[in-house]
């Protein structure tokens, strides 16, 4: 091996000086042109290398190429608290036992005390509504007593809250087929009109009254009466058959 390398190397020596004594300067100027060429590419590497580097530092810190965001999810995300839901701190509309209200108010008449009984277990024909129709702080109570076979109301009665959780009763209405409610703020009363031959089923018409409570008393504010055809319910026709279109 020793003798392979030592010929090698005399070899090449010899033809270095050969170049140089057969061409002269020529033959110089190929041996640098060799060596300045291979200083010449790895200057090229250098230089390609730096200016790769360089794209990448300014991909990362800016500029308009590529940008690195760094991981996801790093950003803070600000929290909303839902707002509290104002009917959720409502206080709930106390609730009143209108059968032992009634029972024990003077205004309502004996007759309607005596004949409030239950229809059926311990269910009485009352119906009972909260809302404001004379402007308290509390819910003013609308109680109708009505009768057990055809539910036809015989009584009206508005209590309003006092002190000490009594109620007061500031409105009685009672006659045949009354009933009462709240529409708005105000009390809306409507009464059956009948005459001598009308069944239950079919009055003759309605009054439709609306009272309005000031000067710490209901008055009337508004009244509309209504007149029902007394053909309508009285035979037992069936449904009219329908006309088809002219043309057809």
């Amino acid at each position: 091996m020793r003798g392979l390398t030592a010929s090698d190397d005399s070899d090449n020596g010899d033809s270095d000086r050969g170049g140089a004594r057969d061409s002269g300067g020529r033959g110089a100027t190929d041996g640098r042109g060799r060596v300045l060429t291979g200083w010449a590419a790895s200057t090229t590497t250098l230089v390609g290398l730096a200016a790769f580097g360089l794209l990448a530092v300014g991909c990362s810190t800016g500029g308009t190429g590529t940008r690195d965001e760094g991981p996801a999810g790093t950003q803070a995300v600000a929290q909303v608290t839902p707002s509290a839901d104002p009917t959720s701190t409502a206080k709930p509309t106390p609730r009143i036992d209108p059968v032992a209200l009634l029972k024990r108010d003077p205004k309502v008449s004996e007759r309607v005390r005596t004949d409030l009984k239950p229809c059926s277990g311990s269910e009485y024909p009352v119906d009972t509504s909260y809302g404001t129709v004379t402007g308290g702080p509390s819910a003013d109570v609308v109680v109708n007593v009505m009768t057990c076979g055809d539910s036809v109301g015989v009584g009206t009665y508005v209590y309003r809250q006092g002190g000490h959780g009594t109620y007061e009763n500031v409105f009685a209405m009672e006659q045949p087929a009354v009933y009462g409610t709240i529409d708005r703020g105000d009390l809306v009363v409507t009464a059956q009109v009948y005459e001598k031959k009308d069944s239950v089923a079919y009055p003759s018409g309605e009054e439709v009254i609306t009272y309005r409570w000031a000067d710490n008393r209901f008055s009337e504010h508004d009244r509309v009466h209504n007149d029902f055809n007394r053909a309508v319910g009285s035979g037992e026709a069936g449904l009219p058959e329908s006309a088809e279109p002219a043309g057809n």
